[in-house]
Parts: structure tokens; C-alpha cells; sequence
């Protein structure tokens, strides 16, 4: 296991704009209060939405995509560097009229509503390539 201790520089709440990229919005807080490491937790709604699994046998991304309304019912996430630009690592249950819930890595949806608390680390953290799972971890 690695791990570090982190110290907050500041907490933020935004509204994110109807109409936007649900990611694009967290990453453009992040680069607006200037910090290179964060985490954060949000809520709202969308009108689609991009999921990934990550197959776990053939190490890729498979895409799930729905061009609907959707809940967030809940969303939580990082934001760390990876190759010099900023990257909100999202995940989201996203939940239909019905109930029924659908789950992922959160690649892209359009805002209808939503709400995020931000909190801000000191420093940065970096994303590097990882040769067991073929992802790009931090720490």
C-alpha cells in the first residue's frame, strides 16, 4: 500500500452549468482555485451520459452509453495530474425514472443540474502508469 498525508488548502461548493460537460466542469473548478490535487463528491442530474467498466481480464475500457435523462444519485471522484494536464477521475451511479441503477467510470454526460463540493489539496498528485493493472494511478 502507498500513501501520503494531505494537507487541505480550502473547501469549495459550485453549481455546474446546464448544458456543460459534467467532467469538464469539475476539472475547470480544480484549475480555477488553482489546485493539482483534489477530491471531490457531487450530485444532480444529466441528459446522457458515457460510462466505462474496466474489464479486468483484458485491461480496457468498455462504453456504456445512454442518451437519456439520468439522476445522479451519487458521484465521487479525484482530480491529479496526468501527462501535465489536469484529469477528474469520476465515478457515478446514475439512476433512471424507474430506479433502476447504472454505474461507472464517468467518462462524459451533459449537465442538467448539478452540485459539487470540492476539497483542494496542497501539492500535486501525479498519475503514472501502473504495469499490473494498465491503469494510471496516483500516489
Amino acid at each position: 500500500m502507498n500513501y501520503r498525508e494531505v494537507t487541505t488548502t480550502g473547501e469549495y461548493l459550485a453549481r455546474l452549468e446546464t448544458g456543460a460537460d459534467w467532467r469538464a466542469e469539475i476539472e475547470a473548478l480544480d484549475a480555477d482555485v488553482d489546485a493539482d490535487a483534489a477530491w471531490f463528491a457531487a450530485m444532480g442530474a444529466v441528459q446522457d451520459a458515457e460510462l466505462w467498466f474496466y474489464d479486468q481480464d483484458s485491461c480496457e475500457y468498455q462504453s456504456m452509453t445512454f442518451d437519456e435523462p439520468l439522476e445522479v444519485a451519487s458521484c465521487v471522484g479525484n482530480v491529479s495530474l496526468l501527462d501535465g494536464d489536469r484529469f477528474a477521475h469520476t465515478h457515478a451511479v446514475l439512476s433512471r425514472p424507474s430506479g433502476q441503477a447504472l454505474a461507472g467510470h464517468l467518462d462524459s454526460a451533459t449537465v442538467w443540474a448539478g452540485e459539487v463540493h470540492l476539497r483542494a489539496f496542497e501539492g500535486e498528485l501525479e498519475r503514472e502508469y501502473d504495469d499490473t493493472t494498465e491503469l494510471d494511478l496516483w500516489l
